[in-house]
């Protein structure tokens, strides 16, 4: 395959989906036959502005994958393949491919690529289970003042201990000159 020439339109589409592979946080395979257009477009428009949903050939599409460095996907390309470029939140990408292969059975998760490295549609269910960055950014920052307020209350015990222990020895001085008087 590597050495045959290929036309100037198909090395054209080579060179862009080899720059979506580079510049994706992820790439998800799927399935899409039996899906109509209008199918299709409600996918596009449900996973938002910063994913693309590609249909390409898989000849291309896995010789892209292997000049962008990536490997293990191979297998994958069978059958009609898109495939969703996500450059923003991949858990949310993940979650609306989960959603919308729920609503609409014959959209096939077959699996991607996740940091450099090759993943399945198992893993790919998973990064749609995680909650949102913003959720789980909220969550970090929480349990991080609760931790805070901890370290706070543990430094602040030692110099409210003292000043209770004077107030004490204030009060039983006077106690001891009022009886003495």
């Amino acid at each position: 395959m590597a050495d045959k020439p290929i036309r100037a339109d198909k090395a054209t589409a080579v060179a862009e989906l080899t720059e979506n592979f580079r510049n994706a946080g992820a790439a998800v395979l799927t399935e899409y036959r039996g899906l109509t257009v209008s199918q299709l477009t409600q996918l596009r428009r449900s996973l938002g502005k910063e994913t693309t949903y590609t249909v390409a050939k898989n000849t291309l599409a896995k010789r892209a994958a292997t000049e962008a460095g990536i490997s293990g996907l191979d297998e994958l390309f069978t059958g009609p393949t898109a495939l969703t470029f996500v450059s923003g939140d991949v858990v949310e990408a993940a979650k609306g491919l989960r959603d919308f292969a729920k609503a609409n059975p014959k959209l096939v998760i077959k699996g991607g690529v996740f940091e450099g490295k090759a993943i399945t549609a198992a893993e790919v269910t998973k990064l749609a289970d995680l909650e949102s960055r913003e959720v789980l950014l909220a969550k970090l920052a929480g349990a991080m003042k609760g931790n805070l307020s901890k370290a706070a209350a543990l430094f602040q015990a030692p110099l409210s201990k003292t000043a209770r222990l004077a107030a004490a020895l204030q009060d039983k001085r006077e106690k001891e000159g009022a009886e003495a008087a």
